[in-house]
């Protein structure tokens, strides 16, 4: 598609060929400034069929991710593989003098996410997550909301028929997963509402339903969530519901905002006032960056991407907690920091 500016476009490599790798994949194919160089997949058929859809050659064709960074001269990389992967991934692609997209979690394990903040902040490399209500632009009208103050209270859920979907996929592996619909699609909830109000959390409370015997697969869970401030914020993730709604409600002592959701489509902002009174503010979708672009701004200003490994330590620092305290029963710390 780009054989005319492939000399000055971002030559990128993609690692895992689901649904985020030929998804922003196909966003990077798509934009002038970049060029799907090689990819890699463990799936030959994968590998054909993204092949013939971003114009990348046989010999470009990887099931070895070391042999694709070795042989290839990229300038990013692309990991959307399954979620434990994704620490030894990035940090391959760093060593490499390659900038990383990866998709959410950053990393399953704290101390893994706690490196990867390390050599981020440490790299002159762009390391972006695929956390994407950062470019919503309802959440950024409301993230402008607490800009002079965080709120005091909060809800927050999301459902999801999200068993049913995993059936016959990683997700439902621990080993690949990390975990369950919290370190999944409730990831996402997590990063939005801190991302937004700007709240620090200081420990959680949490009970899980978990789908497997051994209790490392979570299909419903409820977080209470104190934050540094004195703010609380509840919680709650539902994984074998029929239809995926979201609903996020912060409070403060001039009224709220209130972020909702259906399916995968944008999310709506509301502000509601102290009288109970409600108001719905302008949100034009069309000004929204896709993921890709997003991070070729990044690459190329040398500018921090709008979702950093910072954002994403908070969340896994966040997450662990919450399986520990489900697990244990007790009110844990969440501590990002060793």
């Amino acid at each position: 598609m780009h054989e005319d500016s492939s000399e000055r476009s971002v030559q990128i490599g993609i690692v895992g060929l689901g649904y985020i790798g030929t998804t922003v994949g196909g966003q990077f194919h798509r934009h002038p400034d970049a060029t799907v160089r090689a990819i890699c997949d463990l799936e030959t058929d994968r590998l054909a069929e993204a092949g013939a859809e971003f114009g990348v050659t046989r010999e470009r064709q990887y099931t070895d991710y070391a042999a694709m960074l070795e042989d290839e001269p990229l300038d990013a990389v692309l990991v959307g593989t399954p979620h434990t992967l994704h620490y030894e991934q990035v940090v391959d692609a760093l060593e490499h003098d390659c900038h990383v997209y990866c998709d959410k979690p950053l990393a399953t394990d704290l101390e893994h996410a706690r490196d990867l903040t390390d050599r981020a902040e440490r790299s002159q490399q762009t390391l972006m997550v695929g956390y994407q209500r950062h470019l919503q632009t309802a959440f950024r009208t409301a993230r402008e909301r607490f800009t002079d103050g965080p709120p005091n209270w909060l809800t927050a859920s999301i459902t999801q028929g999200w068993i049913d979907d995993s059936r016959g996929t990683w997700r439902l592996d621990p080993d690949l997963s990390g975990g369950g619909f919290l370190f999944d699609t409730g990831s996402h909830v997590l990063d939005g509402v801190l991302w937004t109000t700007g709240l620090e959390p200081e420990s959680v409370a949490a009970s899980m339903d978990f789908h497997d015997d051994q209790e490392r697969v979570d299909r419903r869970a409820h977080l209470d969530v104190r934050f540094t401030n004195g703010a609380t914020g509840t919680f709650s993730f539902h994984g074998d519901a029929p239809a995926v709604r979201e609903h996020i409600h912060c409070w403060d002592d001039d009224g709220a905002v209130y972020l909702e959701g259906t399916q995968w489509g944008p999310r709506e902002v509301f502000e509601i006032d102290s009288d109970a009174g409600e108001y719905s503010p302008y949100v034009d979708f069309r000004v929204e960056q896709s993921r890709a672009e997003a991070f070729l701004e990044s690459v190329q200003t040398g500018t921090e991407p709008p979702a950093t490994a910072r954002d994403a330590l908070r969340v896994t620092a966040l997450t662990a907690a919450a399986y520990e305290s489900a697990r244990t029963g007790d009110r844990v710390r969440v501590a990002p920091e060793s």
